[in-house]
């Protein structure tokens, strides 16, 4: 990892930790490979069981650094030249539960990250802004322009974008885009404990289903039952259903191993 990207694991959920704060976390092309380095680690790693990204010193992110996007040709800025095509954004590629911890300012490519994990934790100090349009671009990762709507609605993802306006905690919680709010001294706590009670039952099943519920959006019913199916049979399969049939019928927790 970089110097700008912390990690750490705390019992099964590992933390990604953007920690620029003199520059309130903004992303040089550098610190982006280290975020995704970080989380790649956390995707890889069979003892992790759900992550949380949040950023250092009172802010989330605050989008690209301009400085860094400066010095880079036109031709090699958004998509980084031999970059593989994103189907999938990096928080959703993981195949576990994401959480993103948001304190202070998501901006530009920071409200993108947050846009892009599984669940959002908000402290009372979050503000979220696309605000790519003040810049004369559009939202840099799709996250904005495919994502969000499904997440908050078209109207109001429209509003969002187009405005650039800043997003506070309370409206985010009134639309849906964030689950909790939480003062600052609450925070990160909130957010490991949101992670870990996603992350209770099978790994296994909570893969393909994170998989099914994205893919989703993508095909007809058609395709997704037989996508349903498929994976409804490989879990059958499944050492975790074996496990969590056993623990019921015996009266504990289960105890799954992810396969």
């Amino acid at each position: 990892m970089g110097e700008h990207i912390r990690y750490q694991v705390d019992g099964r959920v590992a933390m990604v930790t953007i920690d620029r704060p003199e520059r309130r976390n903004a992303m040089s092309y550098a610190v982006l490979a280290d975020f995704h380095e970080a989380l790649g680690r956390a995707a890889a790693d069979d003892a992790v069981r759900a992550v949380v990204v949040t950023g250092a010193g009172g802010a989330f992110c605050a989008g690209t650094d301009l400085t860094d996007l400066s010095d880079t040709p036109t031709d090699q800025r958004g998509a980084r030249a031999g970059d593989a095509p994103p189907r999938a954004w990096a928080m959703q590629r993981i195949p576990k539960p994401v959480v993103a911890a948001v304190d202070g300012w998501a901006v530009g490519m920071g409200a993108e990250f947050a846009t892009q994990c599984d669940v959002r934790v908000a402290s009372t100090t979050a503000r979220f802004a696309w605000n790519f349009g003040h810049r004369g671009l559009v939202p840099d990762t799709g996250a904005a322009s495919w994502l969000l709507p499904r997440q908050v609605g078209m109207a109001r993802a429209l509003r969002l974008v187009l405005s650039g306006d800043p997003l506070d905690a309370a409206e985010a919680l009134a639309i849906g885009f964030v689950a909790a709010v939480v003062e600052q001294a609450d925070l990160l706590g909130a957010a490991v404990e949101e992670a870990a009670r996603l992350s209770k039952g099978s790994p296994f099943a909570a893969r393909l289903a994170k998989e099914l519920l994205y893919a989703g959006y993508e095909r007809n019913i058609a395709a997704h039952l037989a996508a349903t199916r498929e994976a409804l049979t490989a879990c059958f399969a499944s050492d975790d259903h074996k496990e969590g049939v056993a623990a019921f019928l015996e009266r504990r927790e289960a105890n799954f191993v992810g396969r």
